[in-house]
């Protein structure tokens, strides 16, 4: 029971000074790979945060060598920026690195099958909508279901021939 609350001074100061490079070279390599390892996360990038903070932890914690985990640190976002250059160059790798988004709500309509798959009841879409301080569904053009998972409420507009629903499938819709 002792060892389970102090173990000796030496075993602190190496979880100290694993913790503070650890955090240092974790904050540097963030700093590098750029904003989108901090933007609001899809699955991919929420993937990459877990296995970082699990690394961290590691390396903390003494699990790992100080070397061992700035290698796996350094790794991860390698693959990060890796997957993400390639899902930039690539429809394909895109298509297959990051899931697309999901038209809930058109027209007056609610997307029952898409609203299926998502798991989202119509609660949430007026909840969505209530958000954007919107009153009237009428003034509701669409719903949509981000990559990340946030919603965007799109109001109706004046026509025009170019949207910021060109990306989704709106021709069977009406």
């Amino acid at each position: 029971m002792e060892k389970l609350l102090f173990k000796d001074w030496q075993s602190l100061a190496n979880i100290a000074l694993c913790a503070f490079i650890g955090y240092i070279t974790l904050f540097i390599f963030i700093r590098i790979s750029g904003k989108r390892t901090l933007a609001k996360l899809n699955a991919f990038d929420f993937v990459v945060t877990v296995t970082l903070g699990s690394t961290l932890s590691s390396m903390i914690l003494a699990k790992v060598t100080i070397a061992e985990g700035l290698v796996a640190l350094l790794i991860i976002i390698f693959l990060q920026y890796a997957l993400a250059w390639t899902a930039r160059k690539s429809a394909a790798a895109e298509a297959i690195i990051n899931s697309s988004p999901t038209l809930l709500f058109y027209n007056g309509q609610f997307i029952r099958d898409a609203m299926d798959k998502e798991v989202i009841t119509e609660e949430e879409v007026y909840a969505e909508i209530r958000k954007y301080r919107l009153y009237r569904m009428e003034d509701v053009q669409a719903v949509v279901m981000e990559l990340n998972g946030t919603f965007t409420v799109v109001k109706k507009s004046l026509p025009s021939t170019h949207t910021s629903l060109d990306d989704l499938n709106t021709e069977d819709l009406g």
